[in-house]
Order: C-alpha cells, then sequence, then structure tokens
C-alpha cells in the first residue's frame, strides 16, 4: 500500500477553509470540488494510457490517450457525492459506479447496503472517492469488495486521513502495491467516538445538510 499527501499551497489553502466550522454549505461544496481535482491530478499520475496521432493546425504529431477500459470512479455514498464532481472534471470520460456504505456507530465496522457496479472488473483501473479515512473500515471494505470483482489496482482519493485508519489499513491489506492513498492531510487522531482530529466535522452533514 502507498500513501501520498499531497503538499501543495493550494490544497493546504482550501482544506484550511473546509476545516472552518463557519464555511457553510455551499462554499464546502465548491471547495471539496476544487481539492478533489487538485488531488485527482495526482491521484491519476499511473493512469493507463497510449500514443495516438494529433493533426495539428501546423502538423501531424503523436499524442496520449486514455487506454481502455477508462477508468472507473466510485463515490462512497454518500458524502463520496460531494467530490464525484470534482474527479470527472479532470476525467470526463471516466465511467462512473457507486458504493452504498455506511459505518455502525456501535461497532464502527462498515455496513454495504447498495452497490452500482460491473459485475466484472477484470482489468479495470478504479478511483475511489471517500472524505474521510477515519478508522479504515469503510475505504478496507470497498477495496475488498472491488478486488473480490476483478479490479486491477485502486486508488483512494481522501481528503483527510486519521493515522489508525492508515494502520488498519496497512495491517489488513499488507504489502498489497495495487492499492494507493491520496491524500490533502493526515491529521493528529481519533476521538472515543471515532471522529479525526482536528478534522472537519462531518463531511457529509458539511455537504448536505443534516438529514434524518
Amino acid at each position: 500500500m502507498r500513501v501520498t499527501v499531497v503538499d501543495h499551497p493550494l490544497v493546504a489553502h482550501k482544506l484550511s477553509v473546509l476545516r472552518d466550522a463557519d464555511t457553510n454549505s455551499p462554499v464546502f461544496r465548491q471547495l471539496t470540488e476544487e481539492l478533489v481535482t487538485l488531488l485527482a491530478y495526482e491521484a491519476t499520475r499511473g493512469v493507463r494510457v497510449h500514443d495516438v496521432e494529433v493533426t495539428t493546425p501546423v502538423a501531424t504529431t503523436t499524442g496520449t490517450g486514455l487506454d481502455k477500459p477508462t477508468p472507473l470512479v466510485v463515490p462512497i455514498l454518500r458524502a463520496g457525492l460531494g467530490m464525484l464532481e470534482g474527479m470527472t472534471r479532470l476525467v470526463p470520460t471516466a465511467e462512473v459506479g457507486f458504493l452504498g456504505m455506511a459505518r455502525n456507530e456501535q461497532t464502527l465496522e462498515a455496513v454495504t447496503y447498495a452497490e452500482r457496479l460491473p459485475d466484472d472488473l477484470t482489468g479495470r483501473q478504479v478511483f475511489v472517492l471517500d472524505p474521510m479515512l477515519a478508522t479504515g473500515g469503510t475505504l478496507r471494505e470497498a477495496i475488498q469488495f472491488l478486488f473480490a470483482r476483478g479490479a486491477e489496482d485502486v486508488t483512494c482519493i481522501c481528503l483527510l486521513a486519521a493515522p489508525e485508519g492508515l494502520e488498519a489499513l496497512e495491517s489488513r491489506l499488507g504489502d498489497e502495491h495495487r492499492v494507493t492513498i491520496v491524500l490533502a492531510s493526515i491529521d493528529e487522531r481519533l476521538d472515543e467516538n471515532g471522529y479525526i482530529v482536528p478534522g472537519l466535522g462531518d463531511a457529509g452533514d458539511r455537504l448536505y445538510g443534516v438529514v434524518g
């Protein structure tokens, strides 16, 4: 498992505004999309490509095209939806699937309640979107779900991670080189309720408001 923390002033700035409790939902959504586009730039560094012939107004040259099948983007519902626009803005030809996963607040384990994905992911490069890597349970289940369907490699884009969550993923995935985690920050710790500190609160609630 590889972990990349994107060190860039714009990433740090946008994340700081997201952390602010006074940042309202419309601004939070906009900044999340912008931040994900910056993270996705790094996350897609290993995307598979091939040479293509391009005719410019002046001459013919060799350019670059994305291999097929194109990347598959999988937001984890519901908070991952707030990251989707930022990802597809960078890779508009990507296909999109969905995984509905929720954390049991008693056990802190992830439960899958919905999915909309191809049955066969053989050879696919998959990009998972989930704002918070807290205990690691949700991403662990998502990664294992995707590999079980044949995914070739999985890159997870998260805004924040807790050290405990990264350690939990590492212990479960070991030296699985097909997994990459791309982050804006590794925060201090988890609190007693399994929330990231200092974090930015509940990403889903801040994106869409409190539901139910």
